[in-house]
This record gives structure tokens, C-alpha cells and sequence, in this order.
């Protein structure tokens, strides 16, 4: 295990943060860049683990394979594509950290890192699962207890909010419940608030989960805070 006391914060940097339509979006990096360095000026011992989704890169990917190959495309064959996406988008991310940051990302979850720096970028590892799942390993190999997952949805709802005007938000929701909603299965490219795999594991582990809109800088500050917060504490 780590040697150094540092308080370890794990977030799940989902991937339609960072490509949300094919195109980075500079502007959020921007702001993540300066609210990251923010918090760790706040308080020295922290060390902030950030573990990258593909976003839509990794859709475009696996649409344009699937067009071209048909139905002979495997599961693994797609997720191997989004993997190697979110090893794009977390390099990304570990340059804009550098000089903070360890000097490797993250991507093969099979052994603990030795990394003392102030951000651990990660990556995917392989295919079954999504980046919230290397994240709970993250939790499990740092004794961590606390996923902050960002994405581009304020709350989990009880059924997708773009196709439904009653869907009902929650501000806190057991893990039970929540797989009930996600189900056991993970489909490559699937919409969950929290991966099937990753929330199976999450609550074997009894991790705390925060929901917060990656793009809601203020939430985020208030949930560092202690303030109150828009988002769902899944746990």
C-alpha cells in the first residue's frame, strides 16, 4: 500500500466532459485545470487520482466500426476502441497536469502504483467495463472511500431525462436501488449513471458515490465545502 498519508480523492472524469460531440472542449479543461490546482492549494495532502472516459470519440469509433465491419464487430472489439480513447483523453489530461502529475497514467489496474505526486491520471484497462469500474479499483487499492463521478447529468434519475419529462431525480439512492435501475450487464457505449460492473463492486467495497454535473464548477466547490450541493449521493 501507499506509504505517504496523503487524503486521496478519486474522480471519474467522464468522457462527454472532456469530447462531449467529437470536438475537446477546451473551455471545460480550462476551468478543471484551474478548479484541480485550486483544491490542492487549499490543502497540501491531498492527491487527487483522475481516471479518464472515452466520450463521444470512443462512440464515433465504435459507430464507424460497427458500419464497416456489421454485426461480426465483438463486444471486446468495441470496447477496445473506447479504451484506447480514454488512453487518449487521459494523456491529454496528464499533460495539462505535468508538472504535478506521475509520470505514467494509469492503465493496467493489476498492480498498485508507488505514486506520490499530487495527480494520478487513469486511463481504461480492458474490456467489461466502463472507466467508473477502474476507478472503484482505484478506491480498493488506495483506501479511498469516495468516488466524485462528473458527467454531463446533474442527478441520477429513475429513468433517462431526455426521453422522459417525468422522470424523477434523487438526491440520495441506495446501491441497491440503483442497480435495480442499471441492471448486472455492461453494454459497451451504454447511458448509466454509474456502470453496472463498477456499481456491483462499488457496494461490495461500501463506496460513497457523488453525482455532480462535471460542467457545475460551483457545485463541485460546494461539495469540497461541505455546503450544500445540486447532485445524488449514491451509497
Amino acid at each position: 500500500m501507499e506509504s505517504n498519508h496523503k487524503e486521496k480523492i478519486v474522480i471519474s472524469v467522464g468522457g462527454s466532459l472532456v469530447v462531449p460531440n467529437g470536438g475537446i472542449d477546451t473551455g471545460f479543461l480550462i476551468k478543471f485545470n484551474n478548479f484541480i490546482r485550486a483544491r490542492l492549494a487549499e490543502k497540501n495532502n491531498r492527491q487527487f487520482f483522475l481516471i479518464v472516459g472515452g466520450g463521444e470519440i470512443a462512440r464515433h469509433y465504435r459507430d464507424t466500426g460497427k458500419e464497416v465491419v456489421g454485426h461480426n464487430l465483438s463486444n471486446d472489439d468495441m470496447d477496445w476502441l473506447a479504451i484506447h480513447a480514454t488512453r487518449l483523453n487521459a494523456h491529454l489530461v496528464r499533460t495539462i497536469f505535468r508538472d504535478i502529475a506521475h509520470p505514467a497514467i494509469i492503465d493496467d489496474y493489476s498492480f498498485i502504483r508507488k505514486a506520490s505526486e499530487s495527480v494520478v491520471v487513469g486511463a481504461g484497462w480492458k474490456p467489461g467495463w466502463s472507466t467508473d469500474y477502474d476507478a472503484v479499483l482505484v478506491c480498493e487499492d488506495y483506501g479511498a472511500k469516495t468516488i466524485i463521478n462528473l458527467s454531463n447529468i446533474s442527478k441520477v434519475y429513475d429513468k433517462d431525462p431526455n426521453k422522459y419529462k417525468d422522470a424523477k431525480p434523487f438526491d440520495d439512492i441506495s446501491w441497491k436501488e440503483l442497480r435495480k435501475l442499471v441492471g448486472d450487464e455492461w453494454v459497451p457505449g451504454m447511458h448509466a449513471p454509474f456502470d453496472p460492473i463498477a456499481a456491483k463492486k462499488a457496494e461490495e467495497l461500501n463506496l460513497k458515490v457523488i453525482v455532480i454535473n462535471g460542467n457545475s464548477f460551483e457545485d463541485m466547490e460546494k461539495y469540497f465545502k461541505g455546503e450544500k450541493f445540486v447532485g445524488t449521493v449514491i451509497g
